[in-house]
């Protein structure tokens, strides 16, 4: 009878979509005076793409598909909690050496060893890349740039995260970016399995060969004007080769990167800059790639924001190879449909998100024919996307 009664509250929150805010289910018990509260949240972003966007995919003048289709649940009892996010839109099916499909993005317990710090294992965003780790419904543009192939991505390991240390702030353990404003010091460590779901990295088909990664990122925050952050990530045996006799082959290299991000909200203006490096992409040596970013977003009222972000790379693919090089700048318009706040700070921003249209041109520039980097638009392109929060 309580399954049955779960379940259809459960059903009922996903129909009310037009929440702002995920509800929380008090499970009717207790663990030592703790209540157990259940959190349910998700989005869906479906969109109109034309351009490269159908490049060798659809052959139309417009292909329709959705971005992300997610669902989420958030245990808390006290101290302890889990998290499971899943993406209906990936790959059902076990893969890699940890054996969890796509479709799970996240899924990980965790224990707040006080207000500032937190522990968590199981599969997390590997604190690595300013722009990867902003929630994918929180973005300025329709989707992440070509930035994101440079980083670990999501990963099965060990973390400890700390946040506003000798400042202003609390942490759930359920952070993975720099969701809200805080004050002071903070910094997350995470061990992990290879990086097998990076765009840089070459999964092992062996678990022998697979080998470890590692990420470790310093912030500072100073409320809503600034937020600073930089990180190292290594992942060994980038390239997955091993010869017939189990020596390592020639792209088994580690796959390093080096990411710096600043985050600045002044009213309605919004800044972000970020500089990330990846060094043996692929495990092959001296396969390298820098990639700037700079993003500029302003709210001209509640329902429309116009915002321009710049994507440059440069990447070299062998120590006698010509640099080449690509530029993306998108274009673009939100259109809040539902605003909730007429405030212009990070908080209102997140809640105005939460029902809007995603207008983004893109132009590319550059060695869009002998581009020698990951990923990337090597034409011109469009996007229309609507999103849902709730």
């Amino acid at each position: 009878m309580k399954t049955i009664k779960l379940a259809t509250v459960v059903a009922g929150l996903l129909l009310a979509t037009g929440a702002n805010a995920a509800a929380k289910i008090d499970m009717g018990k207790t663990v030592n005076k703790d209540k157990e509260q259940l959190k349910i949240y998700g989005f869906s972003q479906l969109q109109a793409v034309g351009g490269e966007g159908n490049v060798g995919k659809s052959g139309k003048a417009v292909a329709y598909n959705a971005q992300r289709i997610r669902l989420g649940l958030n245990y808390t009892a006290g101290k302890v909690g889990s998290k499971l996010f899943i993406d209906f839109n990936q790959s059902h099916s076990a893969n890699g050496t940890s054996g969890i499909p796509k479709m799970i993005k996240d899924a990980f317990v965790k224990y707040s060893i006080n207000s500032k710090v937190a522990v968590k294992l199981g599969m997390i965003k590997m604190p690595h890349g300013m722009g990867f780790t902003i929630p994918g419904w929180n973005l300025d543009i329709a989707e992440r740039g070509f930035d994101k192939k440079l980083v670990l991505e999501r990963n099965e390991g060990l973390m400890i995260s700390a946040r506003s240390l000798f400042g202003k702030g609390k942490t759930s353990g359920f952070e993975m970016g720099h969701e809200k404003p805080r004050t002071g010091l903070g910094f997350d460590v995470m061990l992990a399995n290879q990086a097998e779901r990076s765009a840089a990295v070459t999964a092992a088909s062996n678990k022998d060969q697979a080998g470890n990664s590692v990420a470790a990122r310093l912030h500072y925050d100073m409320g809503e004007m600034m937020h600073f952050e930089a990180s190292y990530a290594l992942s060994q045996n980038a390239g997955n080769v091993y010869n017939a006799d189990g020596t390592a082959g020639s792209t088994a290299e580690d796959y390093t990167s080096i990411d710096v991000g600043v985050d600045s909200h002044m009213g309605p203006l919004n800044i972000k800059g970020e500089y990330i490096t990846g060094n043996n992409i692929k495990g092959t040596k001296d396969w390298n790639e820098v990639v700037m970013t700079a993003t500029g977003a302003y709210a001209l009222n509640t329902n429309y924001e116009v915002v321009t972000k710049y994507i440059s790379g440069t990447s070299t693919k062998g120590t006698d190879a010509t640099a080449t090089k690509l530029a993306n700048i998108y274009l673009g318009l939100n259109i809040h449909l539902n605003p909730v706040s007429d405030k212009m700070n990070r908080s209102g921003k997140r809640k105005n998100n939460a029902h809007k249209v995603v207008l983004n041109y893109i132009l590319a520039s550059g060695d869009t024919d002998t581009w020698s980097g990951r990923g990337g638009y090597t034409a011109n392109a469009w996007m229309a996307q609507y999103q849902i929060k709730y």
